[in-house]
C-alpha cells in the first residue's frame, strides 16, 4: 500500500484515534501526542514523532498517511496573499489561500472541488461540481497554508470553492478539528462559515454548541435580481433567507456578515442600496462591500470608485455597520469569486 492509498489521519478526534491501531490500542495520552506532532509541530511524517515508541511509528506508517494533499502549483501576489492548488490522491484539485492582514493572517479553506450551485459572477461555479472534500483535506489545506507563514494564523474562513452547508457534515468536523485543544486550537469565534443560502443549512448551524461565525453570500436585495444571479434564490428566496438569518441571531445572540459582491450596472444602483438598508433593519449584522473581481473575460464588470462611495453613503446612512473590503490577491486570482482550481506559478 502506497501513502497515498492510505487514510490520512488528520480526520480522526483524539477518540477515534484511540480505536484506530488494532489489536492494541493507543492509550489517550499518545493520542494527544500524535495530534500535537501533526497539528502543533507540523510533522509530515510519523517517523518525526520521537517521544513514541519506535514500534508504534511502524504501525502508524503502515496504517495512515499524514497529508496525503500534494502542492501542486503556488503563487503569490504583490500583497503578500498566497495561493495553493492542491491536488488529492484521486486526482481532484482545490485551492486555499493565506491572506495577510495588519493584525490578523487568514486562512481560505475549500470545502469542495468545484460548486453546484452555479452563481453568475463566481468563476468557482463555472467548473461546475466534482465532490465535497473530506475534514482530513480541509485541515490538510491549512497545514499547508500553516507551512507558508511566517506567524500564528488568527482567523480561518470557510469561503474558498464550494458550498460549505452543502458539504456540512464534513465542514463542522473540519471546524471542530481547527478549534479542538487537541487540533489546531483556534478559537471558534476566528473561525467563518459562508454561505449562498442554504436555508436549511442555516437553521442546523443556529443549532450547534459552538461559537462558528455565519456569513451570508446575499448580492442583491430583490428577488427577481438574486434569481438571475444566484440560482439558489429560486429554492430559497430572499424573505426565507433573511427568516433562517434571524433565527440565527436570535438563538446565537451573534452578528450574522452579508457578503454584497457590487456588479456594475446590475446590483450597486441607489435603490439597490435603499432596499438592502431596508430588507437589514431589525437583523444584527455587518455588511461587506466586495467590488467584483474579474476573473478573465467575465459578463460583469467592476462598479466606478464613485458609484462604490455613493453605494456605501446611502447604505451606512440606515445600516451603520458597513465595510468595503479590500480585496487581496487579483494579480494571482485569489480574490473573492477568482478560485478555479488554478494558479500561475510553477509546481512545487
Amino acid at each position: 500500500m502506497t501513502a497515498s492509498d492510505k487514510p490520512s489521519i488528520l480526520g480522526l478526534t483524539p477518540e477515534q484515534l484511540v480505536g484506530a491501531i488494532r489489536p492494541e490500542p493507543l492509550r489517550p495520552y499518545q493520542a494527544r501526542q500524535i495530534m500535537a506532532w501533526v497539528y502543533r509541530r507540523g510533522a509530515v511524517d510519523f517517523a518525526a514523532m520521537t517521544d513514541l515508541p519506535a514500534p508504534l511509528r511502524k504501525r502508524l506508517a503502515g496504517k495512515f498517511s499524514v497529508n496525503p494533499l500534494r502542492v501542486a502549483r503556488a503563487a503569490k501576489s504583490s500583497d503578500g496573499t498566497e495561493k495553493l492548488l492542491l491536488r488529492a490522491p484521486d486526482g481532484k484539485s482545490f485551492e486555499c489561500v493565506l491572506i495577510p492582514g495588519r493584525n490578523r493572517l487568514t486562512a481560505c479553506l475549500s470545502s469542495q472541488a468545484g460548486c453546484r450551485l452555479g452563481c453568475a459572477f463566481c468563476a468557482t461555479g463555472s467548473m461546475g461540481f466534482s465532490r465535497g472534500l473530506t475534514p482530513a483535506e480541509m485541515a490538510g489545506q491549512l497545514l499547508h497554508l500553516k507551512r507558508l507563514a511566517e506567524r500564528p494564523v488568527t482567523n480561518l474562513v470557510f469561503m474558498g470553492m464550494g458550498e460549505p452547508l452543502d458539504n456540512y457534515e464534513n465542514v463542522l468536523a473540519a471546524a471542530r478539528i481547527v478549534n479542538s485543544p487537541e487540533g489546531f486550537g483556534l478559537g471558534a469565534r476566528h473561525i467563518t462559515i459562508s454561505t449562498a443560502g442554504l436555508v436549511p443549512g442555516i437553521d442546523r448551524l443556529s443549532r450547534e454548541p459552538e461559537q462558528f461565525k455565519l456569513a451570508v453570500s446575499l448580492n442583491a436585495a430583490d428577488d427577481r435580481t438574486r434569481d438571475s444571479l444566484m440560482p439558489v434564490n429560486r429554492r430559497y428566496p430572499i424573505a426565507e433567507l433573511l427568516g433562517a438569518v434571524k433565527r440565527y441571531a436570535v438563538r446565537t445572540g451573534k452578528l450574522v456578515t452579508f457578503e454584497y459582491v457590487l456588479l456594475a450596472g446590475v446590483n450597486d444602483r441607489p435603490a439597490d442600496a435603499r432596499n438592502l438598508g431596508r430588507l437589514l433593519k431589525g437583523i444584527p449584522s455587518k455588511v461587506n462591500l466586495i467590488p467584483f473581481n474579474s476573473p478573465g473575460k467575465a459578463v460583469f464588470k467592476p462598479p466606478s470608485p464613485a458609484s462604490v462611495r455613493g453605494f456605501l453613503g446611502l447604505l451606512s446612512a440606515v445600516h451603520p455597520q458597513v465595510t468595503i473590503r479590500a480585496s487581496q490577491g487579483r494579480d494571482i486570482s485569489a480574490a473573492c469569486g477568482m478560485l478555479k482550481a488554478s494558479c500561475t506559478a510553477q509546481p512545487q
